[in-house]
Parts: structure tokens; sequence; C-alpha cells
């Protein structure tokens, strides 16, 4: 039998934590080390209602993108909804593992799929994990992507495809509908804070997520596009990522393991 420890092994061989930023809190968010698993469930957030389904389905472990606690507790009130979600998962001993800006900087991790699943090719790092004390200077891993279109293509048709591949009813671009894409950066999540890095690169457009009124209008005035996809959207797909990943290493060590992806999640925003 395997235990959670076991498989926060397998997810060290997928996302190492060392890679997860400083202000992040990847890693086991709720559980024993020692609890059984029989049953995972992938997720994207740790919510009310995907802790009660997978409760429901007697799941012993959720793996989910982004952590249940990012700052220090200062109490733990049980009718509060954390609280709620602490007390539910304790009772169905059911483990909460993340996978968070440690997913996005692996090399294979999310962003390189996301780049991927739009037709990126020959790929290169945004921003380099300079931190990785196992190749100092010249780690593999880091923040977003740059990649190249196959084929050139305008700005609006690069939206109406990216629009279809992930099933948006609307995006949000800025630039010129008729300028030419030929080179891409990509970060999933929120990929403001990326924008000076985007300027850095000769990338013709930057897609990502959350990005502000400002970041258009530098982008506009240094003759760029940007298509912002949504949060939800760009990290959405980690779901069947972490679910494949963990189930060829399951099979590979003859593991009597259910992995199943939740996809029962919907994006908090509405569009009209």
């Amino acid at each position: 039998m395997a235990d959670v420890k076991d498989i926060i092994g397998l997810m060290e061989d997928i996302a190492p934590g060392n890679l997860a930023e400083d202000w992040d809190n990847s890693g086991l968010q709720i559980g024993d080390q020692s609890w059984l698993v029989k049953k995972v469930l992938v997720a994207l957030d740790p919510s009310p209602s995907v802790i009660e389904s997978a409760c429901k389905k007697n799941a012993d472990l959720l793996i989910t993108h982004h952590p249940l606690i990012f700052k220090p507790l200062k109490n733990l009130i049980l009718d509060t909804p954390l609280g709620k979600i602490i007390d539910l998962s304790v009772r169905h001993r059911l483990a909460v593992f993340s996978a968070h800006t440690n997913l996005d900087s692996v090399k294979g991790g999310l962003n390189d799929f996301f780049a991927e699943k739009i037709g990126l090719r020959n790929l290169s790092l945004l921003v380099s994990d300079t931190a990785d004390p196992l190749q100092p200077g010249v780690s593999p891993h880091g923040l977003g992507r740059i990649g190249e279109l196959e084929t050139p293509i305008s700005l609006a048709s690069f939206s109406e495809k990216i629009k279809s591949e992930f099933g948006l009813s609307a995006l949000k671009v800025s630039g010129l509908l008729d300028m030419t894409v030929r080179k891409v950066a990509v970060c999933t999540g929120s990929g403001s804070g990326l924008m000076k890095q985007f300027f850095a690169t000769n990338a013709d457009v930057y897609i990502s997520g959350d990005l502000k009124f400002h970041d258009a209008k530098d982008a506009q005035m240094n003759h760029r596009g940007l298509i912002d996809v949504g949060h939800f959207a760009s990290e959405a797909i980690m779901i069947d990522l972490i679910a494949d990943r963990l189930n060829e290493q399951i099979k590979e060590k003859g593991l009597d393991i259910c992995v199943e992806a939740l996809k029962e999640e919907e994006d908090p925003f509405q569009y009209f």
C-alpha cells in the first residue's frame, strides 16, 4: 500500500518543491504523511465544493494547483470557510497537497504544456530560475516561456485560435489586429508582473491572465500585442497534466492507486 508520503515523492519528480517561489506555499496543506492512499483526485483549487466532492468520492488525497494556505493562520475557527474545509478534510482523512509555482517553473510543467497546446515550438524561458541549487546558472526551469509559431498569423486570427482552443466565450486583446505574430511569450496564471521581461524579448505577443489596463497601454507604446485568456483558463489545464503524469508513474511502479481528474470547477467570472 502507498501512503501520502509516497505520492509526495512522485509529485517531487514532477514538480520539485525547491522550484517554488519564496512567497509560495506549495506542498502538503492538510493531512498526515502516513495516511494510506488508494484514490487521488486532481483539481485546480481546494475550494469548499471541491473538498466536499472529494470527500463524497472517498478520495484519500486531493492534489491542487493553488495552495489552501498562503499566510500563517492566526486562529482556526471551524465555522469559517477555511475552518470548514480543514475540519471536513481531517474528519474524512483527506490529505490536500498543492504544486503551485514549482509546477509553473519546472521544465515540462504547466508553462511548457500551455505553450505546446497553442502551437509554440523551439521553447525557451521567459524568466530563468537562477535559484536552482542543483544547476546554478544553467537551470532549465523558470517562469514563462517564449516560442515560435510554425506559420506567421495575424493577431486577430491567432486570438480566434486561442479562443477556440480553450473553449472561451471572450478574450481581452490589445494591439493592432492585423499585426503579424511570429514569436509569442506566455505565462500561466497571473502574468502582469512579467511585462518587463516580455518587453526585453523580441516576442510579438504576450499571453497570460490578469493583465491590466496599464499593461495594455505599455504594450501599445512598444508596438506589441497582449492576449488575456483569464487566470482560470490558463491554469485549469494542469488537471490533465498532473493526472496523466501521476498515472504514468503509478503504472511504472505497479501501485494500486486510482487517479481521477476532477473537472467540476468553473471560471468565477462570467462574461456578458
